[in-house]
């Protein structure tokens, strides 16, 4: 199976700095990180995620490449860790992690926080992720509705994310791919600002270029007071 793939970053329209950080091609691994921590340390910390990531090997099985990615981005939460009590006088230096990763007719999808992962097929949208964050604690608990979770005051509150607890958590989800398939990772900065049908809408149209640009655009039409990022992935 050959892929096509596309991958966009932008500061947005009212960040100074762009402290996202995406993975793309090497035609079977990609991700989307986004930092937190403010000056440098957002930025430190999703570069090293992705590095983290790019250094994964494709052998073996979906599952082998889950144990792999998952114990890269251990090993990324533990140098993050030091460096926020070495060199960042122990300021948080966090990210957020989604990623992609395709091998043997399968793909396995892993992540930590709030970027998400989508998957067009059949001409609907699915989300594949579940958010690690505050809102998604009380939706799942039935104190929230599910419309009302993007505009909430503590819609930014993360509860997981990459150098932030000495226990790093990922979550993880695979199956069988399937001609066609599309798949979308971005970073909140898209997510809150475009619904899931826009975003399948755009993604069925055109290109992974074309739509990659398209929804840079919408966001940048919409204020995008985050930094917005994305990878689109066809399988053809």
């Amino acid at each position: 199976m050959v892929f096509e793939s596309a991958a966009r970053t932008h500061v947005g329209c009212r960040r100074k700095l762009n402290e996202d950080a995406v993975l793309s091609g090497n035609g079977w691994i990609w991700a989307v990180a986004d930092g937190m921590g403010g000056h440098h340390a957002g930025e430190v910390a999703s570069a090293s995620v992705i590095e983290a990531l790019s250094r994964v090997e494709q052998d073996g099985s979906a599952e082998s490449v889950l144990g792999k990615a998952v114990a890269a981005l251990e090993a990324c939460n533990s140098g993050l860790i030091e460096m926020s009590h070495g060199e960042f006088q122990g300021r948080t230096i966090g990210s957020t992690a989604v990623g992609l990763a395709v091998t043997d007719g399968q793909y396995v999808c892993f992540w930590v926080g709030d970027s998400r992962a989508l998957r067009v097929r059949g001409g609907g949208i699915e989300r594949l992720t579940r958010d690690h964050s505050l809102v998604q604690d009380l939706v799942d608990a039935g104190m929230l509705a599910e419309e009302e979770a993007e505009g909430h005051p503590n819609a930014n509150v993360i509860t997981r994310a990459v150098g932030v607890h000495a226990r790093l958590r990922v979550d993880s989800v695979s199956g069988a791919l399937q001609p066609g398939d599309l798949f979308l990772l971005a970073s909140d900065g898209l997510t809150r600002l475009v619904s899931e049908e826009e975003l399948c809408a755009e993604l069925l149209r055109a290109s992974p270029d074309a739509a990659a640009d398209r929804l840079i655009e919408l966001a940048l039409e919409r204020g995008a007071p985050d930094n917005v990022s994305l990878v689109i992935v066809r399988a053809g």
